[in-house]
């Protein structure tokens, strides 16, 4: 305990420290009329010396003594060589000059500003973020300049979201888990310029594992529109990566799309989304109809079985269907991947019976491709695309809601499908 106390009084001091020298430098400034912001700003100055002396203690490290120390016997294999002016960017104070201590032998290699570096990490990290969020390079540049002072070519912007590739291809391959509870899959509709203008479809899987835990698979870019032949080629490569067995896969009921899950996962479970097809009932009805056509419909898809479900149906199809017709043959052929979530407990129910957890991830996808138009190629697409996903949730609060969420349901999943639980994750 007198070890513990005696840690927190020298900690309580060194902080009283910091505090003193900080208002110390304050009064200072102040006294000589120097701002604390600004080009010439206190935080500036501050800022170069940080750096400059982190940099000079790199170089003690290096040669073994500090700066006019010298050796027992008089003699160095190396030594100091002056200093190199470099100017470098930060995000909180624009571009600030510095000097750069050489040694006699060019074998000193400085890690807070490395050879050839013209940004520090943060900055880096803010134009990152700025392009997931939909700013294109130009826009990014004219907003380091207007902010921060700082000049940051289109062409800079470029090459620092061009770093990223090679992240994004470790995370495009990285193994999976071997169980997932749900598999959410959709596409997304992205211009591409490839010869001529046409659009593209990019494909995106978010899976939910045996914990809660919410993540984003993976990203596809196809040669053309979406196609049941190409979501084969996507789940086949989460196969590979290691995803042998799925509960449920949710998706939007395209065509086709049934057959090439069961043919990488047979005893998935394939749940059309109710969202996506109560939007495409609308599309055939008035809009004045709208409301009562809700109204009928909600009965199927809360009903207590799928008994109860089909006899809703019917009384739906009975008022609509004469002055609809297309209705009738929509629920019909949607009919047998609409009903699954019917026979599983309610908590179950309310996490698979809609794509709403991809749905808001491609929202972002939209925001992010809006500003662009189009992209020059697929790989452009995809690390806007891939930046987005990174940029996502940053304070991890998003996962913890969606874990808290989805625990009710995990407790179901483990005893509807215990068979297939992994001895290891049983609950």
């Amino acid at each position: 305990m007198a070890v513990m106390a005696a840690k927190r009084k020298e900690s309580k001091n060194e902080r009283s420290a910091e505090m003193d020298a900080a208002v110390e430098l304050v009064r200072m400034a102040k006294q000589q009329g120097l701002a604390l912001t600004g080009p010439g700003g206190l935080l500036k100055r501050f800022t170069k010396t940080v750096l400059e002396t982190a940099l000079n203690e790199e170089m003690n490290e290096h040669l073994g003594r500090a700066k006019h120390e010298k050796t027992r016997d008089g003699r160095a294999v190396n030594a100091r060589n002056g200093t190199v002016s470099k100017t470098v960017t930060t995000d909180a104070v624009g571009p600030v000059r510095i000097e750069v201590p050489r040694d006699r032998d060019a074998s000193f290699e400085p890690v807070i500003v490395r050879k050839r570096q013209r940004r520090l990490n943060d900055v880096d990290e803010v134009v990152l973020s700025l392009y997931a969020k939909g700013l294109t390079t130009g826009e990014i540049s004219a907003h380091f300049r207007e902010i921060y002072g700082a000049s940051v070519s289109k062409e800079t912007v470029s090459r620092i979201t061009d770093r990223v590739i090679e992240e994004m291809n470790e995370w495009s391959s990285r193994p999976l888990d071997a169980v997932y509870a749900a598999v959410f899959i959709d596409a997304i509709v992205v211009k591409v310029r490839d010869g001529q203008v046409a659009n593209r479809a990019f494909y995106a899987a978010i899976g939910v594992g045996l914990d809660g835990n919410r993540d984003v698979l993976g990203l596809w870019g196809s040669p053309a529109s979406e196609g049941a032949k190409y979501w084969l080629s996507v789940l086949t490569d989460l196969k590979n990566r290691g995803v042998g067995d799925v509960f449920f896969l949710i998706c939007d009921g395209l065509k086709g799309l049934p057959d090439a899950v069961e043919a990488v996962w047979p005893l998935a479970i394939v749940q059309t989304c109710v969202i996506h097809l109560m939007r495409n009932t609308f599309k055939y009805a008035s809009k004045k109809d709208w409301d009562a056509l809700k109204r009928d419909v909600k009965p199927i898809y809360t009903a207590a079985t799928p008994a109860a479900a089909e006899s809703a149906r019917d009384d739906m199809l009975e008022h609509w269907a004469s002055k609809y017709p297309a209705i009738k043959g929509l629920w019909l052929n949607a009919w047998e991947r609409l009903i699954p979530f019917l026979d599983y407990d309610v908590e179950i129910r309310r996490v698979i019976c809609s794509t709403n957890a991809i749905e808001s991830l491609n929202a972002r996808f939209r925001r992010s491709i809006r500003a662009r138009g189009h992209f020059p190629n697929e790989q452009a697409a995809l690390k806007c695309l891939y930046l987005t996903v990174r940029s996502l949730d940053p304070t991890g609060k998003g996962q913890v809601r969606w874990v808290t969420r989805w625990k009710p349901a995990l407790n179901a999943f483990a005893i509807t499908f215990a068979d297939r639980w992994p001895d290891g994750d049983n609950q």
